[in-house]
Protein backbone atom coordinates (compact mmCIF):
# COMPACT_ATOMS: atom_id res chain seq x y z
CA UNK A 1 0.00 0.00 0.00
CA UNK A 2 2.84 2.46 1.02
CA UNK A 3 4.65 1.66 -2.57
CA UNK A 4 1.30 1.94 -4.45
CA UNK A 5 0.69 5.85 -2.71
CA UNK A 6 4.74 6.80 -3.65
CA UNK A 7 3.91 5.62 -6.85
CA UNK A 8 1.01 7.87 -6.99
CA UNK A 9 2.62 11.00 -5.20
CA UNK A 10 5.56 10.51 -7.81
CA UNK A 11 3.01 11.47 -10.55
CA UNK A 12 3.03 15.50 -11.51
CA UNK A 13 -0.35 14.69 -13.04
CA UNK A 14 -1.60 12.96 -9.51
CA UNK A 15 -0.25 15.32 -7.03
CA UNK A 16 -1.97 18.63 -8.63
CA UNK A 17 -4.91 16.50 -8.92
CA UNK A 18 -4.81 15.40 -4.98
CA UNK A 19 -4.07 19.46 -4.43
CA UNK A 20 -6.84 20.57 -6.41
CA UNK A 21 -9.37 18.46 -4.73
CA UNK A 22 -7.99 19.31 -1.18
CA UNK A 23 -8.28 22.68 -2.28
CA UNK A 24 -12.05 22.12 -3.84
CA UNK A 25 -13.13 20.28 -0.39
CA UNK A 26 -11.24 23.43 1.82
CA UNK A 27 -13.45 26.26 -0.30
CA UNK A 28 -16.76 24.01 0.04
CA UNK A 29 -16.28 24.03 4.03
CA UNK A 30 -14.87 27.58 4.27
CA UNK A 31 -18.07 28.49 1.70
CA UNK A 32 -20.43 28.46 4.25
CA UNK A 33 -19.07 31.08 6.41
CA UNK A 34 -17.63 33.16 3.03
CA UNK A 35 -21.11 33.10 1.30
CA UNK A 36 -23.68 33.20 3.96
CA UNK A 37 -26.90 35.44 3.67
CA UNK A 38 -27.28 38.15 6.44
CA UNK A 39 -29.97 36.18 9.51
CA UNK A 40 -33.52 36.70 9.56
CA UNK A 41 -36.87 35.24 10.85
CA UNK A 42 -37.91 32.13 9.02
CA UNK A 43 -39.84 33.35 6.35
CA UNK A 44 -43.22 30.96 5.42
CA UNK A 45 -43.88 29.50 1.89
CA UNK A 46 -45.60 32.72 -0.24
CA UNK A 47 -46.24 35.00 2.64
CA UNK A 48 -42.87 35.18 3.98
CA UNK A 49 -42.41 37.19 7.14
CA UNK A 50 -45.91 39.09 6.54
CA UNK A 51 -47.10 38.13 9.32
CA UNK A 52 -44.13 39.55 11.78
CA UNK A 53 -44.50 42.84 9.79
CA UNK A 54 -47.52 45.59 10.54
CA UNK A 55 -48.83 45.92 6.98
CA UNK A 56 -49.48 49.55 8.32
CA UNK A 57 -46.13 50.63 9.91
CA UNK A 58 -43.73 47.76 9.05
CA UNK A 59 -41.00 50.07 9.81
CA UNK A 60 -41.54 49.78 13.25
CA UNK A 61 -41.69 45.90 13.27
CA UNK A 62 -38.31 46.16 11.19
CA UNK A 63 -36.72 48.35 13.65
CA UNK A 64 -37.90 45.41 16.43
CA UNK A 65 -36.40 42.96 14.33
CA UNK A 66 -32.78 44.94 14.41
CA UNK A 67 -32.83 44.24 17.73
CA UNK A 68 -32.92 40.71 17.64
CA UNK A 69 -30.99 40.18 14.01
CA UNK A 70 -28.55 42.53 14.34
CA UNK A 71 -27.62 45.95 11.90
CA UNK A 72 -27.90 43.62 8.68
CA UNK A 73 -30.85 40.94 8.00
CA UNK A 74 -33.05 39.34 6.18
CA UNK A 75 -36.96 39.57 5.61
CA UNK A 76 -39.35 38.52 3.18
CA UNK A 77 -41.67 40.30 2.02
CA UNK A 78 -43.77 37.95 -0.14
CA UNK A 79 -41.67 35.89 -2.10
CA UNK A 80 -39.04 38.88 -2.28
CA UNK A 81 -35.85 39.02 -0.73
CA UNK A 82 -35.04 42.22 0.78
CA UNK A 83 -31.78 43.10 3.34
CA UNK A 84 -32.37 45.22 5.88
CA UNK A 85 -29.64 47.93 7.00
CA UNK A 86 -30.44 49.47 10.73
CA UNK A 87 -28.70 51.67 12.60
CA UNK A 88 -26.32 54.92 11.76
CA UNK A 89 -22.95 53.01 11.48
CA UNK A 90 -24.69 50.22 9.17
CA UNK A 91 -26.32 52.83 6.69
CA UNK A 92 -23.26 55.25 6.89
CA UNK A 93 -20.97 52.30 5.47
CA UNK A 94 -23.22 51.05 3.02
CA UNK A 95 -24.49 54.18 1.80
CA UNK A 96 -21.50 56.07 1.37
CA UNK A 97 -18.44 54.32 1.65
CA UNK A 98 -19.88 51.69 -0.43
CA UNK A 99 -21.94 54.23 -2.68
CA UNK A 100 -21.39 52.27 -5.54
CA UNK A 101 -22.46 48.78 -5.02
CA UNK A 102 -25.98 50.14 -2.81
CA UNK A 103 -26.32 52.77 -5.39
CA UNK A 104 -28.98 51.82 -7.31
CA UNK A 105 -32.81 52.12 -7.13
CA UNK A 106 -35.10 48.80 -6.51
CA UNK A 107 -38.24 50.18 -8.67
CA UNK A 108 -41.39 48.56 -7.19
CA UNK A 109 -44.41 47.35 -9.60
CA UNK A 110 -46.51 50.66 -8.18
CA UNK A 111 -43.58 53.18 -8.57
CA UNK A 112 -42.80 51.22 -12.18
CA UNK A 113 -46.57 51.82 -13.61
CA UNK A 114 -46.25 55.41 -12.51
CA UNK A 115 -42.30 56.35 -13.79
CA UNK A 116 -42.43 53.97 -16.45
CA UNK A 117 -38.49 53.84 -15.70
CA UNK A 118 -38.31 57.69 -16.62
CA UNK A 119 -37.34 60.82 -14.73
CA UNK A 120 -35.12 61.28 -11.23
CA UNK A 121 -36.50 59.05 -8.25
CA UNK A 122 -37.72 55.65 -10.09
CA UNK A 123 -35.05 55.37 -12.31
CA UNK A 124 -32.08 53.87 -13.15
CA UNK A 125 -28.53 53.85 -15.98
CA UNK A 126 -27.45 56.02 -17.93
CA UNK A 127 -31.27 57.91 -18.38
CA UNK A 128 -31.13 58.79 -14.62
CA UNK A 129 -27.50 59.62 -14.10
CA UNK A 130 -28.30 62.17 -17.04
CA UNK A 131 -31.67 63.40 -15.52
CA UNK A 132 -30.10 63.65 -12.21
CA UNK A 133 -27.22 65.56 -13.39
CA UNK A 134 -28.63 68.18 -15.40
CA UNK A 135 -31.45 68.68 -12.41
CA UNK A 136 -29.11 69.18 -9.65
CA UNK A 137 -27.17 71.90 -12.38
CA UNK A 138 -30.45 73.86 -13.06
CA UNK A 139 -31.58 73.73 -9.75
CA UNK A 140 -28.05 75.29 -8.25
CA UNK A 141 -28.66 77.95 -11.65
CA UNK A 142 -32.09 78.87 -9.91
CA UNK A 143 -30.34 79.46 -6.56
CA UNK A 144 -31.53 76.07 -4.77
CA UNK A 145 -30.14 77.34 -1.58
CA UNK A 146 -28.85 80.41 -2.67
CA UNK A 147 -29.96 84.14 -2.23
CA UNK A 148 -32.52 84.03 -5.32
CA UNK A 149 -33.99 80.87 -3.75
CA UNK A 150 -34.69 82.97 -0.75
CA UNK A 151 -36.29 85.56 -2.14
CA UNK A 152 -38.86 83.50 -3.22
CA UNK A 153 -39.51 81.66 -0.11
CA UNK A 154 -39.48 84.95 2.12
CA UNK A 155 -42.66 86.00 -0.72
CA UNK A 156 -44.01 83.00 -0.48
CA UNK A 157 -44.22 83.35 2.96
CA UNK A 158 -46.17 86.52 2.93
CA UNK A 159 -49.15 84.63 1.02
CA UNK A 160 -49.17 82.32 3.52
CA UNK A 161 -49.57 84.78 6.40
CA UNK A 162 -52.17 86.27 4.58
CA UNK A 163 -54.19 83.26 4.22
CA UNK A 164 -53.81 82.53 7.71
CA UNK A 165 -54.47 85.62 8.85
CA UNK A 166 -57.83 85.42 7.67
CA UNK A 167 -58.82 82.53 9.55
CA UNK A 168 -58.19 85.00 12.33
CA UNK A 169 -57.06 82.51 14.99
CA UNK A 170 -59.85 80.03 14.10
CA UNK A 171 -58.95 76.76 13.82
CA UNK A 172 -57.09 75.83 10.72
CA UNK A 173 -56.25 72.50 8.57
CA UNK A 174 -52.94 73.59 7.97
CA UNK A 175 -51.81 70.46 5.18
CA UNK A 176 -53.42 72.35 2.52
CA UNK A 177 -52.00 76.31 2.84
CA UNK A 178 -48.59 74.24 3.74
CA UNK A 179 -48.76 72.76 0.81
CA UNK A 180 -50.07 75.20 -1.66
CA UNK A 181 -46.71 77.34 -0.14
CA UNK A 182 -44.06 74.64 -0.47
CA UNK A 183 -45.10 73.81 -3.82
CA UNK A 184 -44.90 77.10 -5.08
CA UNK A 185 -41.26 77.38 -4.43
CA UNK A 186 -40.44 74.32 -6.54
CA UNK A 187 -43.10 75.36 -9.01
CA UNK A 188 -41.12 78.38 -9.31
CA UNK A 189 -37.84 76.50 -9.84
CA UNK A 190 -39.78 74.46 -12.06
CA UNK A 191 -41.71 76.95 -14.34
CA UNK A 192 -40.39 79.30 -14.01
CA UNK A 193 -43.69 81.42 -12.05
CA UNK A 194 -45.66 80.59 -8.82
CA UNK A 195 -49.44 80.29 -8.91
CA UNK A 196 -52.21 81.85 -7.16
CA UNK A 197 -53.51 79.70 -4.22
CA UNK A 198 -57.05 79.71 -5.60
CA UNK A 199 -56.44 78.18 -8.85
CA UNK A 200 -58.02 74.95 -10.42
CA UNK A 201 -55.38 73.62 -11.71
CA UNK A 202 -53.04 74.68 -9.43
CA UNK A 203 -54.79 73.01 -6.87
CA UNK A 204 -55.71 70.28 -8.34
CA UNK A 205 -52.33 68.94 -9.04
CA UNK A 206 -51.32 69.46 -5.25
CA UNK A 207 -54.25 67.34 -4.12
CA UNK A 208 -53.31 64.20 -6.47
CA UNK A 209 -49.15 64.89 -5.72
CA UNK A 210 -50.64 64.52 -1.80
CA UNK A 211 -52.89 61.68 -2.70
CA UNK A 212 -50.86 59.61 -4.32
CA UNK A 213 -47.72 59.86 -2.24
CA UNK A 214 -50.45 58.82 0.48
CA UNK A 215 -51.64 55.70 -1.00
CA UNK A 216 -48.16 54.73 -2.31
CA UNK A 217 -47.60 53.72 1.39
CA UNK A 218 -50.94 51.82 2.07
CA UNK A 219 -50.93 47.99 2.97
CA UNK A 220 -53.06 47.03 -0.07
CA UNK A 221 -50.17 49.05 -2.52
CA UNK A 222 -47.25 46.85 -0.48
CA UNK A 223 -49.35 43.61 -0.80
CA UNK A 224 -49.55 44.62 -4.67
CA UNK A 225 -45.69 45.52 -4.99
CA UNK A 226 -45.49 42.15 -3.41
CA UNK A 227 -48.09 40.24 -5.37
CA UNK A 228 -48.81 42.04 -8.69
CA UNK A 229 -50.80 39.57 -10.30
CA UNK A 230 -52.97 38.88 -7.31
CA UNK A 231 -53.65 42.65 -6.28
CA UNK A 232 -53.54 44.33 -9.56
CA UNK A 233 -57.05 45.40 -9.51
CA UNK A 234 -56.92 47.29 -5.66
CA UNK A 235 -58.64 50.73 -6.23
CA UNK A 236 -55.89 52.44 -4.52
CA UNK A 237 -53.79 51.45 -7.72
CA UNK A 238 -56.12 52.56 -10.09
CA UNK A 239 -56.35 56.03 -8.47
CA UNK A 240 -53.16 56.22 -8.73
CA UNK A 241 -52.82 55.37 -12.06
CA UNK A 242 -55.51 57.99 -13.03
CA UNK A 243 -53.68 60.65 -10.70
CA UNK A 244 -50.57 59.84 -12.86
CA UNK A 245 -52.41 60.31 -16.23
CA UNK A 246 -54.00 63.67 -15.35
CA UNK A 247 -50.76 65.21 -14.06
CA UNK A 248 -48.68 64.19 -16.92
CA UNK A 249 -52.04 65.65 -19.02
CA UNK A 250 -52.14 69.19 -16.66
CA UNK A 251 -48.19 68.94 -17.28
CA UNK A 252 -47.77 68.65 -20.90
CA UNK A 253 -50.34 71.98 -21.33
CA UNK A 254 -47.80 74.07 -19.02
CA UNK A 255 -44.95 72.70 -21.13
CA UNK A 256 -46.40 73.41 -24.64
CA UNK A 257 -47.47 77.07 -23.05
CA UNK A 258 -43.38 77.47 -22.00
CA UNK A 259 -42.52 76.01 -25.40
CA UNK A 260 -44.23 78.49 -27.10
CA UNK A 261 -43.38 81.58 -25.35
CA UNK A 262 -39.58 80.23 -24.72
CA UNK A 263 -36.61 82.47 -25.64
CA UNK A 264 -33.57 80.45 -25.70
CA UNK A 265 -31.70 83.45 -24.44
CA UNK A 266 -33.09 83.49 -21.09
CA UNK A 267 -34.31 80.44 -19.21
CA UNK A 268 -37.01 81.10 -16.49
CA UNK A 269 -36.96 77.63 -14.93
CA UNK A 270 -36.14 74.21 -15.16
CA UNK A 271 -38.22 72.93 -18.03
CA UNK A 272 -37.16 75.96 -20.37
CA UNK A 273 -33.49 74.69 -19.75
CA UNK A 274 -34.13 71.33 -20.30
CA UNK A 275 -36.36 71.98 -23.40
CA UNK A 276 -33.40 73.89 -25.42
CA UNK A 277 -30.92 71.37 -24.17
CA UNK A 278 -33.54 69.20 -25.66
CA UNK A 279 -33.10 71.17 -28.91
CA UNK A 280 -29.46 71.22 -29.28
CA UNK A 281 -29.31 67.27 -28.96
CA UNK A 282 -31.88 67.25 -31.67
CA UNK A 283 -30.13 69.82 -33.26
CA UNK A 284 -26.44 68.45 -32.99
CA UNK A 285 -27.85 64.33 -34.10
CA UNK A 286 -27.15 62.94 -30.99
CA UNK A 287 -28.13 59.52 -31.46
CA UNK A 288 -29.06 58.26 -27.99
CA UNK A 289 -30.04 60.97 -26.07
CA UNK A 290 -32.21 60.90 -22.94
CA UNK A 291 -33.45 64.26 -22.73
CA UNK A 292 -36.99 63.24 -24.37
CA UNK A 293 -40.45 64.17 -23.37
CA UNK A 294 -40.97 61.22 -21.39
CA UNK A 295 -38.13 62.00 -19.22
CA UNK A 296 -38.89 65.52 -19.20
CA UNK A 297 -42.82 65.00 -17.92
CA UNK A 298 -41.62 62.59 -15.62
CA UNK A 299 -38.71 64.63 -14.00
CA UNK A 300 -41.14 67.35 -13.57
CA UNK A 301 -43.74 65.02 -11.74
CA UNK A 302 -40.83 63.94 -9.65
CA UNK A 303 -39.39 67.32 -8.78
CA UNK A 304 -42.94 68.68 -7.99
CA UNK A 305 -44.09 65.98 -5.86
CA UNK A 306 -41.09 65.40 -3.88
CA UNK A 307 -40.58 69.10 -3.54
CA UNK A 308 -44.27 69.38 -2.37
CA UNK A 309 -45.33 66.93 0.03
CA UNK A 310 -41.72 66.29 1.97
CA UNK A 311 -41.11 69.93 3.45
CA UNK A 312 -44.94 70.49 3.77
CA UNK A 313 -44.98 67.59 5.98
CA UNK A 314 -42.39 68.26 7.88
CA UNK A 315 -43.66 71.40 8.80
CA UNK A 316 -46.92 70.63 9.90
CA UNK A 317 -45.12 68.15 12.44
CA UNK A 318 -43.13 71.62 13.42
CA UNK A 319 -46.31 73.44 14.10
CA UNK A 320 -48.31 70.34 15.64
CA UNK A 321 -44.92 70.04 17.65
CA UNK A 322 -45.05 73.46 19.08
CA UNK A 323 -48.66 73.65 20.03
CA UNK A 324 -47.86 70.38 22.11
CA UNK A 325 -45.22 71.70 23.68
CA UNK A 326 -45.73 75.57 24.39
CA UNK A 327 -42.99 75.85 26.41
CA UNK A 328 -40.39 74.84 24.29
CA UNK A 329 -42.60 77.83 21.46
CA UNK A 330 -42.14 79.93 24.19
CA UNK A 331 -38.51 79.69 24.27
CA UNK A 332 -38.66 80.04 19.76
CA UNK A 333 -40.82 83.36 20.36
CA UNK A 334 -38.03 84.36 22.71
CA UNK A 335 -35.31 83.98 20.74
CA UNK A 336 -36.83 85.67 17.86
CA UNK A 337 -38.05 88.78 19.37
CA UNK A 338 -34.07 89.08 20.85
CA UNK A 339 -32.35 88.33 17.53
CA UNK A 340 -34.80 89.64 14.98
CA UNK A 341 -37.00 91.80 16.36
CA UNK A 342 -39.88 92.98 13.91
CA UNK A 343 -37.63 92.51 11.15
CA UNK A 344 -37.45 89.87 7.81
CA UNK A 345 -35.68 86.80 8.97
CA UNK A 346 -33.51 86.05 6.71
CA UNK A 347 -30.95 82.74 6.01
CA UNK A 348 -27.33 84.13 7.51
CA UNK A 349 -29.42 84.48 10.78
CA UNK A 350 -29.70 80.90 11.22
CA UNK A 351 -26.20 81.15 12.55
CA UNK A 352 -26.73 83.45 15.21
CA UNK A 353 -30.61 81.28 16.21
CA UNK A 354 -28.94 78.28 17.67
CA UNK A 355 -32.04 77.23 19.51
CA UNK A 356 -34.37 77.57 16.78
CA UNK A 357 -31.83 75.58 14.38
CA UNK A 358 -32.01 73.04 17.08
CA UNK A 359 -35.72 72.82 16.94
CA UNK A 360 -35.76 72.38 13.23
CA UNK A 361 -33.33 69.82 13.02
CA UNK A 362 -35.20 67.61 16.09
CA UNK A 363 -38.59 67.68 13.96
CA UNK A 364 -37.08 66.38 11.13
CA UNK A 365 -35.28 63.82 13.61
CA UNK A 366 -38.37 63.08 15.64
CA UNK A 367 -40.82 62.89 12.85
CA UNK A 368 -38.80 60.60 10.67
CA UNK A 369 -40.93 61.56 7.55
CA UNK A 370 -39.27 58.73 5.08
CA UNK A 371 -38.60 55.78 7.89
CA UNK A 372 -37.77 53.46 5.17
CA UNK A 373 -36.33 55.62 2.92
CA UNK A 374 -36.56 54.37 -0.81
CA UNK A 375 -35.48 51.31 -1.21
CA UNK A 376 -32.32 50.58 -3.20
CA UNK A 377 -31.01 47.97 -5.35
CA UNK A 378 -27.46 46.43 -5.07
CA UNK A 379 -25.83 46.84 -8.73
CA UNK A 380 -23.41 43.89 -8.30
CA UNK A 381 -22.56 41.23 -6.04
CA UNK A 382 -21.13 42.50 -2.68
CA UNK A 383 -20.18 40.96 0.62
CA UNK A 384 -20.85 43.50 3.17
CA UNK A 385 -20.62 42.92 7.23
CA UNK A 386 -19.35 39.13 6.49
CA UNK A 387 -22.38 38.63 5.00
CA UNK A 388 -22.97 37.42 1.15
CA UNK A 389 -25.69 40.35 -0.73
CA UNK A 390 -26.39 38.88 -4.44
CA UNK A 391 -26.19 41.16 -7.50
CA UNK A 392 -30.38 43.17 -7.48
CA UNK A 393 -31.37 42.37 -4.32
CA UNK A 394 -33.26 44.87 -2.60
CA UNK A 395 -31.89 46.60 -0.27
CA UNK A 396 -33.78 48.99 2.99
CA UNK A 397 -31.73 51.60 4.62
CA UNK A 398 -33.98 51.85 7.51
CA UNK A 399 -33.66 55.88 8.40
CA UNK A 400 -36.04 55.28 11.40
CA UNK A 401 -33.01 53.29 12.84
CA UNK A 402 -30.96 56.05 12.19
CA UNK A 403 -32.75 58.87 13.34
CA UNK A 404 -33.59 56.67 16.54
CA UNK A 405 -30.31 55.14 16.91
CA UNK A 406 -30.09 54.44 21.01
CA UNK A 407 -26.44 54.87 20.18
CA UNK A 408 -26.42 57.93 18.77
CA UNK A 409 -29.16 60.15 20.45
CA UNK A 410 -30.06 60.70 24.52
CA UNK A 411 -33.48 60.34 24.22
CA UNK A 412 -34.87 59.18 20.78
CA UNK A 413 -37.94 58.55 21.39
CA UNK A 414 -39.16 62.07 22.56
CA UNK A 415 -39.13 65.50 21.77
CA UNK A 416 -35.61 66.92 22.44
CA UNK A 417 -33.97 69.90 21.15
CA UNK A 418 -30.92 69.57 23.42
CA UNK A 419 -30.19 66.44 21.03
CA UNK A 420 -28.42 69.39 18.62
CA UNK A 421 -27.49 71.88 21.13
CA UNK A 422 -23.94 72.38 23.42
CA UNK A 423 -24.03 72.87 27.13
CA UNK A 424 -23.34 76.55 26.25
CA UNK A 425 -26.29 76.67 24.26
CA UNK A 426 -24.68 76.56 20.46
CA UNK A 427 -26.18 74.49 17.99
CA UNK A 428 -24.17 70.99 17.33
CA UNK A 429 -23.98 68.97 14.45
CA UNK A 430 -24.70 65.31 14.79
CA UNK A 431 -23.57 62.69 11.72
CA UNK A 432 -26.53 60.70 12.55
CA UNK A 433 -28.70 63.30 11.58
CA UNK A 434 -29.66 61.60 7.91
CA UNK A 435 -33.26 62.74 6.88
CA UNK A 436 -32.60 63.47 3.25
CA UNK A 437 -30.31 59.47 3.32
CA UNK A 438 -27.05 59.81 1.96
CA UNK A 439 -25.01 58.68 -0.86
CA UNK A 440 -25.62 58.15 -4.14
CA UNK A 441 -29.27 58.83 -3.92
CA UNK A 442 -29.21 61.45 -1.50
CA UNK A 443 -32.38 63.94 -1.85
CA UNK A 444 -31.28 66.26 -4.59
CA UNK A 445 -33.09 68.92 -3.03
CA UNK A 446 -31.89 69.00 0.51
CA UNK A 447 -30.03 72.53 0.28
CA UNK A 448 -33.72 73.96 -0.86
CA UNK A 449 -35.59 72.09 1.66
CA UNK A 450 -33.12 73.30 4.75
CA UNK A 451 -33.63 76.97 3.38
CA UNK A 452 -37.68 76.46 3.25
CA UNK A 453 -38.31 75.10 6.46
CA UNK A 454 -35.59 77.35 8.03
CA UNK A 455 -37.32 80.71 6.61
CA UNK A 456 -41.28 79.58 6.81
CA UNK A 457 -40.73 78.21 10.19
CA UNK A 458 -39.59 80.90 11.86
CA UNK A 459 -41.57 83.42 9.64
CA UNK A 460 -44.91 81.64 10.76
CA UNK A 461 -43.74 81.40 14.56
CA UNK A 462 -42.74 85.29 14.48
CA UNK A 463 -46.31 86.20 13.42
CA UNK A 464 -48.11 83.57 14.94
CA UNK A 465 -48.56 81.42 18.48
CA UNK A 466 -49.68 78.05 17.23
CA UNK A 467 -52.54 76.62 19.97
CA UNK A 468 -54.73 73.37 20.30
CA UNK A 469 -58.30 74.23 19.19
CA UNK A 470 -60.64 75.18 21.74
CA UNK A 471 -61.72 72.79 24.32
CA UNK A 472 -58.71 70.55 23.26
CA UNK A 473 -55.53 70.71 26.00
CA UNK A 474 -52.32 70.21 24.71
CA UNK A 475 -52.19 67.02 26.25
CA UNK A 476 -54.35 65.74 24.40
CA UNK A 477 -53.13 66.72 20.92
CA UNK A 478 -52.00 63.30 18.70
CA UNK A 479 -48.52 62.43 17.46
CA UNK A 480 -50.16 58.88 16.05
CA UNK A 481 -48.66 58.96 12.31
CA UNK A 482 -50.59 59.01 9.66
CA UNK A 483 -50.70 56.02 6.66
CA UNK A 484 -48.18 56.96 4.12
CA UNK A 485 -45.04 57.12 2.24
CA UNK A 486 -44.30 60.18 2.94
CA UNK A 487 -45.35 60.05 7.35
CA UNK A 488 -47.52 63.03 8.01
CA UNK A 489 -49.06 63.58 11.38
CA UNK A 490 -52.83 62.22 11.96
CA UNK A 491 -55.27 65.06 10.52
CA UNK A 492 -55.75 67.93 12.88
CA UNK A 493 -56.68 71.64 13.40
CA UNK A 494 -54.55 74.10 14.80
CA UNK A 495 -55.17 78.02 15.89
CA UNK A 496 -52.64 80.59 14.24
CA UNK A 497 -53.03 83.37 17.06
CA UNK A 498 -52.06 86.52 15.66
CA UNK A 499 -48.88 87.93 17.83
CA UNK A 500 -49.33 91.82 16.30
Amino acid sequence: MMDLLVSLLSSPTTVIGVVFLLLVLYLSSASKDLWKDPPGPRPLPLLGNLLQLDPKRPYKALCELSKSYGPVFTVYFGIQKVVVLAGYKTVKEALINNAEEFGDRDISPIFQDMNQGHGILFANGESWKEMRRFALTTLRDFGMGKRIAEEKILEECDYLIQGLEKHQGNPVDMAKPLNYATSNIISSIVYGSRFDYDDPRFRNLVSRANETIRFTGYPLIHLYNMFPRLFKWTKYRKIILKNVEMTIRDEKELVKHLKETLNPSVCRGFVDCYLIKKKKEEDSCVKETHFNEQNLLYSVSNLFAAGTDTTATTLRWALLLMAKYPHIQDKVHEELAKVIGGRQVRVDDRKNLPYIDAVIHEVQRLASIVPMSIPHKTNRDVTFHGYFIKKGTTVIPLLASVLYDENEWESPYTFNPHHFLSKEGKFIKKDAFLPFSAGRRACLGESLAKMELFLFFTSLLQRFHFTPPPGVSEEELDLTPALGFVIPPSPHELCAVSLQ
